[in-house]
Formats: C-alpha cells, structure tokens, sequence
C-alpha cells in the first residue's frame, strides 16, 4: 500500500460522497401508513429497518458525522468510544422529542446538524491528534442529532399499540446502520492506511475538506433555503 494507492483511494471515496450528495435527498423520509393494523413484531421489525434505512442510504448527513469521527483515529476502540457517547446522547433526546417532552424545531436543528459535521471536519484539519473533549463535544453534538432523528420519525408516525418497541427498535436500526458506516470504513481504508505515515496527508485532510465544504453548502442552504 503505497501513497499512489493511498491517492487513488481518496479520489474514488471523494467521487463516491459527490454522488451520494447529488443522488439523494435533503430530507428523504417514507409514509408509513395503517400503523394500528400491524401487530407488535411486523412493527417492530419496520421501525428497525427504517431506523438502518435513515442511515443507510438516506442520512447521508449523519454518515458524514460518523465518518468524520472515524477519519482522526482510524482504530475501532477510539470511536466506538465515541460512538457510544453519540448514542447514549441521541437515545435521550429522541426519546424526549418522541413522548413530547421537548418539541424541537426543524428550523434550529437542521442547520446545527450541518454545523456538527463541519465542526468535527475542521477538528480532523486542525488537530493532528484526538482529544480528549472530542468525547464531550460528540455527545452535546449527539443531543442535537437525536432530536434531528425524532423530526424524521415524527413524520414516520408510531404505532399506538406498540409505541415504545417501535421507538426502541428505530434506535436500534440507527445504531446499527452508524456501526454498518464505522466497520465500512475501517475495512475499506483504516485497516489498510490508519498507521501509515501519508494517512493523515493523503487521507484525512483532503477528505476532511470536502466534508467541510458539503456540510457548509447544507448550513447555508437549511438556514436560508430549507425552511422558505
């Protein structure tokens, strides 16, 4: 694996998130109708599949987080570490948002969403090495993103009958589609480059760029643009 290779790889993953960019949309989120009608374990196997699918391939913007937290310290333990405060973070603010005891507005959350990614993509470009407080910053970031996933799933709908295994399963399809992102990208280049001397050049600075570039286009746009 030389630094040639190492280019090259970097170039496809660019290519690869511009189209992922231009082929989805902002807010992609399925209708799901005659709710009441389904029993507990049809619901449950739904919501945890629309959780998964709210990550993969529709929340291209929560896999740019994900993938933003695993560019700086290529290794599994560092960002599970982290992945973890995120969940713990967004279980609680879902949860909240979903039994109305917050009611959060898609107007602040969105463009905070967007501001997240680009905050943790200019970390990758500034600090050659993780941080403690990265921990910290992750989880306040994962309070916001919960409530970000209860705006989707509002406009899902729950069934009654099965409200809380339906909430529970959605989490469950998140956390599994953000663990699909983390080993993906472990195995597509963290395996092979994380401990190579060119990985922060070639690798995350360049793609830690144009991260900060596509998540401050969606700052603009769902600040000035997305609420009109």
């Amino acid at each position: 694996m030389n630094k040639e290779r190492a280019y090259r790889l970097n170039k496809i993953i660019a290519l690869l998130i511009l189209f992922f960019l231009i082929s989805q949309p902002l807010l992609a989120h399925e209708e799901v109708g005659e709710l009441e009608k389904m029993s507990k374990t049809d619901a449950a196997i739904l919501y945890l599949q629309l959780g998964f699918k709210h990550i993969i391939p529709l929340g291209f913007d929560h896999i740019l987080f994900v993938l933003s937290l695993f560019l700086l310290s290529p290794k599994l333990k560092p960002v599970l570490w982290q992945a973890t405060a995120f969940t713990v973070a967004h279980s609680i603010t879902l949860g909240l948002a979903m039994f109305k005891v917050i009611t959060p507005s898609p107007a602040i959350i969105e463009p905070i969403i967007a501001l997240s990614i680009m905050y943790v993509a200019l970390e990758n470009i500034f600090s050659p090495t993780l941080k403690k407080s990265r921990i910290g910053i992750v989880f306040l970031f994962g309070l916001v993103h919960g409530m970000g996933f209860a705006n989707a799933l509002g406009s899902l709908g729950l069934p009654q009958n099965s409200y809380l295994t339906s909430l529970i399963m959605f989490n469950v399809g998140v956390e599994l589609g953000q663990l699909a992102v983390i080993l993906s990208a472990f195995f597509l280049f963290g395996k092979w480059f994380g401990n190579k001397p060119y990985y922060r050049k070639a690798i995350v600075i360049p793609l830690s760029v144009l991260i900060t570039i596509i998540a401050g286009y969606w700052t603009i746009e769902r600040l000035f643009f997305l609420m009109v």
